[in-house]
């Protein structure tokens, strides 16, 4: 490995777009990003372009299906596509039995208005469990709203739950082209790519063996996909880097992730949901923290997991997961005890009631950040379709802002001091030992650890 140096200098090289701070946002809570959301519906006049895991068929996402429909039908001439995973679509959420999938839910909307707005499912890979669509960005005209949040009730704060992301509007002609010309490009256009919201009929969609081939010329075009854009001299001003990637071989947002942590000379903050992080993120953070650099990681706490099933509800294996991440993070806290007593690492445990987090991204240093809805883990590295924009700003423009993030991100969180506070597998209900016992029995820890 190379002095931080080195990596900073292959970061400073890499291809910007010109950012002035009072055109850089950050939005603080969620119920304040639903409101925008809503806002920037209503104001545009020339584009909506929405990439997310899902729109969900319930309050929340029929209140903003409705508006973008409304849009639509007071300015036809309005441009207006949602792309979401193509598998997530044909299913209702894990462990519930739907009444209807998100795309019956999208035609029978669609039926109710004269002007149509175009709703596609993006198959990354032949199944859901090897690789979905985690793209992320919705752009209104110049403007691009970037989260990891997908759209439903809880992400958007709609009753009395929520779950915690990072939201950033970004006002920036370039970027905002870029964002809609990679989707034209390298979504429009292909045959795996399906209208969700046609004809009312199921035979619309092209059957799983009709897809296959598609689908995987599909993911090999995607290998190769990159944002483009004429690059400019930021200057003092803050220079933004999209990136996406998809796949182990090649892919160049994760090259650039761990360049940026391997940039790091003083200190790094990481905000990951699910702590399984990938073996070379593992080794660069033990890289660091050997070099004396102090490392702050702010993960969930099991029981704000999404996947969590408080004692006492219906149990599924889904339900397994948060135990399995709390074992990784345990794990990693016994390795690295000696970091911690020494406060030169910082594991922080983010709960807030029953509440989940789903926070994503890095500061490196005060000069570099990342925003992404990459999860940091094996699944974001070799299976789903990521992106991200990276962040440089050597004149420190933003480094009140992202004060203000970090504190309000930390005001939720508690410092594991031991790794003997993290429970162990004794400590939990009797049906997730057996489901954890079979696991380890079988080996089967191994594989999952590739695909959560």
């Amino acid at each position: 490995m190379f002095l931080p140096a080195f990596y900073r200098g292959r970061l400073n090289k890499l291809p910007k777009v010109a950012v002035d701070a009072a055109d850089f946002r950050i939005i603080m809570s969620t119920r304040a990003f639903k409101t925008r959301l809503l806002e920037l519906i209503q104001s545009a006049t020339r584009r909506i372009y929405i990439t997310a895991l899902y729109l969900e068929a319930d309050a929340a996402g029929e209140e903003i299906l409705r508006a973008l429909f409304e849009a639509k039908q007071a300015n036809p001439q309005l441009d207006v596509k949602i792309f979401v995973d193509f598998h997530r679509a044909q299913r209702g959420r894990i462990g519930e039995i739907a009444a209807q999938t998100n795309r019956d839910f999208y035609q029978r909307i669609t039926a109710e208005y004269e002007h149509a707005i175009d709703i596609f499912g993006v198959p990354v890979n032949a199944r859901e469990i090897f690789g979905v669509l985690h793209l992320k960005g919705f752009i209104f005209d110049e403007t691009v709203l970037y989260s990891g949040a997908s759209i439903n009730d809880v992400y958007l704060h709609q009753g009395e739950r929520y779950r915690y992301d990072r939201y950033h509007e970004i006002f920036s002609p370039a970027l905002s082209d870029s964002f809609v010309q990679f989707i034209d490009n390298h979504f429009c256009g292909y045959a795996a790519v399906q209208i969700l919201n046609g004809a009312l009929d199921r035979e619309t969609l092209l059957s799983r063996k009709e897809l296959k081939p598609k689908i995987r010329q599909f993911r090999k075009s995607m290998r190769k996909a990159t944002y483009r854009f004429s690059p400019e001299d930021a200057g003092e001003a803050i220079g933004l880097t999209p990136l996406c990637g998809v796949g182990t071989r090649g892919n160049r947002l994760n090259r650039i992730i761990q360049d940026l942590i391997l940039s790091t000379a003083h200190e790094l903050f990481i905000c990951t949901p699910y702590f399984n992080l990938p073996g070379t993120l593992a080794r660069a953070i033990g890289l660091l923290l050997r070099r004396g650099v102090k490392v702050t990681i702010v993960v969930g706490d099991k029981t704000a997991n999404d996947f969590y099933i408080p004692p006492g509800e219906p149990f599924s294996k889904i339900g397994g997961l948060p135990y399995l991440y709390e074992h990784n993070l345990r794990q990693f806290a016994h390795k690295y005890r000696k970091a911690i007593d020494k406060e030169q690492l910082n594991l922080m445990l983010w709960e807030d009631g029953n509440n989940s987090y789903h926070l994503k991204g890095l500061f490196v240093d005060d000069h570099y950040a990342m925003i992404t809805g990459s999860n940091l883990n094996p699944r974001a590295w070799g299976l789903d379709l990521e992106n991200a924009i990276l962040i440089q700003d050597k004149g420190q423009l933003l480094h009140e802002a992202f004060q203000e993030e970090r504190r309000e991100i930390l005001s939720r969180a508690t410092r594991i001091r031991s790794y003997s506070e993290l429970e162990t597998m004794g400590d939990y209900p009797e049906v997730v030992q057996r489901l954890l016992g079979r696991i380890h029995r079988l080996k089967a820890h191994v594989l999952i650890k590739k695909i959560i």
